[in-house]
């Protein structure tokens, strides 16, 4: 297990295997999540949305209007 402590400026330094294992170098974004019990999740802000752009291709000959795609009809 690993451990750190909060200055009085609220910072911390994240342990070393755990920027390991979460892939971060200096300038990675962490984003911090409390749960309703009480537990933190820390996740490193490692790709943007932009990242994701032309993984999806759309199948052959399938094609669909954006009237169709509106739910609202």
């Amino acid at each position: 297990m690993s451990e750190s402590t909060i200055t009085v400026k609220g910072q911390t330094t994240v342990p070393q295997p755990i920027r390991d294992a979460m892939h971060t170098q200096p300038g990675s974004r962490l984003t911090w999540n409390l749960m309703p019990d009480g537990a933190v999740i820390v996740r490193a802000k490692t790709k943007s949305v932009l990242d994701l752009v032309g993984m999806l291709k759309a199948p052959p000959g399938k094609k669909v209007s954006i009237e169709d795609m509106n739910p609202w009809r």
